[in-house]
């Protein structure tokens, strides 16, 4: 009873102001995206704006409801509430209604829809914490690596089997979480992963005949380097290379075979491959001439022409960050950007101060996915990603993404509030 009466004074302040911050952004901006003259008071449930407002009711009382809950609770029932969530995934692929090409709402009546996706990636972040508290569990184990990588893969697969590739490529976060609580390799795979992504990119850019010469060149390079050096590790320089030649080889198969054709427009467009601004490449190209109309202080409030006349479809949504750059200019994102990284750095310095190895395992990977989040939306709406469809944390319109970051911080601040009881 004494810590439901002292949890006020133990909240970490700092990090609810910006959460606040950036849910009273969010809701003004969409109300500035879905503006209606025939209903014009942002209190009117009948509009975006409106039902905004009541999703930010609903995920203040779950948040407030989490705080007076016994902080061990979550650490308890971590892996129930991991497999609630991963059978909810399953149902989706069942009975799941599909929206603009994903299979990813669970439809509730009374036009209210579910992602279960959403709430997936707090549950996976629980259990991975929860796994990784116990005493026994040691990542140098190869037994305790498959299984904390298998928690992080299943979700991740059966939201890829939703056909939502934006969701799924959230689940990647966790691998700062495993390089921070020492998963062997882990840096490894991080620097692979980046090495890919060049390759994929290169390869499309120049074609394989050219980075096979590249390619080459680097590895005569190298072998020369490694046989006056290092010769020891000739063998494992050999097999990255087979490996990097491998890959850029399947480059035109996976992205012809295995990519389906608005992902490969959209790709090529992000590329410069491709011009198409009144089809696939549309959104993009009318979301960087709202941000670059703004100017430097914006067009003030509710006068954003490109968002008055709705050019720019989702904004509401996946791009409501084009509101802020039309409307706020480069101040207007400068601030809503330097919100976010107060925040995740105010996770990152919270988490590591935890007493706890679930408070602090949960608190980076409530970092990693707000992180990933904002780094893909952001750059999605500014043509530096491909669109994959995937909203900004507390600021784009929509109920079960509100509702799931909410109660995922709320969750780590309650750890944060208790962590002087973990003896």
């Amino acid at each position: 009873m004494n810590e439901r009466n002292n949890i006020i004074g133990k909240i970490d302040w700092a990090t609810l102001l910006i959460y606040f911050a950036l849910v009273l952004i969010g809701w003004f901006s969409i109300f500035s995206a879905k503006y209606n003259e025939a209903h014009p008071s942002i209190f009117d449930f009948s509009m975006e704006y409106g039902k905004q407002l009541i999703w930010i009711g609903l995920s203040l009382f779950a948040g407030f409801t989490i705080l007076l809950i016994d902080a061990k609770f979550f650490n308890v029932f971590s892996l129930w509430i991991y497999f609630f969530f991963l059978a909810s995934l399953f149902i989706v692929l069942a009975y799941g209604k599909a929206t603009k090409g994903a299979t990813s709402w669970i439809n509730l009546g009374a036009g209210v829809k579910f992602q279960p996706s959403e709430f997936a990636k707090m549950a996976t972040a629980l259990a991975l914490a929860g796994y990784l508290d116990r005493l026994d569990v040691d990542l140098q184990k190869r037994k305790d690596q498959i299984i904390a990588a298998l928690l992080i893969l299943a979700p991740m697969a059966l939201v890829l089997l939703q056909n939502d590739t934006g969701s799924a490529l959230v689940f990647v976060s966790f691998i700062f979480v495993l390089y921070r609580e020492g998963f062997p390799g882990a840096g490894w795979l991080m620097l692979a992963g980046v090495v890919a992504i060049l390759l994929f990119i290169s390869t499309l850019m120049w074609s394989q005949k050219v980075m096979y010469i590249i390619l080459g060149a680097l590895f005569i390079l190298t072998l020369t380097y490694y046989l006056l050096n290092k010769k020891r590790y000739i063998v494992r320089m050999v097999a990255v290379f087979a490996a990097m030649f491998a890959f850029v080889f399947s480059v035109d198969y996976a992205f012809n075979k295995v990519l389906q054709d608005h992902q490969q427009k959209r790709i090529l467009v992000m590329l410069g491959k491709i011009d198409d601004p009144q089809g696939v490449g549309y959104n993009v190209h009318q979301s960087k001439i709202a941000i670059g109309s703004g100017g430097f202080s914006g067009k003030g409030y509710l006068q954003g022409t490109q968002t008055k006349y709705d050019f720019v479809p989702e904004q509401h949504t996946d791009f409501i960050f084009c509101t802020i750059g039309e409307e706020g200019g480069f101040l207007g994102t400068a601030a809503v950007v330097l919100l976010y990284v107060g925040l995740l750095l105010r996770i990152i310095t919270l988490a590591e101060r935890q007493k706890s190895t679930f408070s602090r395992v949960y608190g980076y990977a409530t970092a990693g996915i707000i992180f990933m989040h904002f780094f893909i939306n952001i750059g999605m709406t500014i043509g530096l990603m491909p669109v994959i469809g995937i909203p900004l944390p507390f600021l784009s319109y929509g109920g079960s993404s509100m509702l799931a970051f909410t109660i995922m911080l709320a969750i780590f601040l309650k750890q944060d509030a208790n962590r002087m009881n973990i003896l």
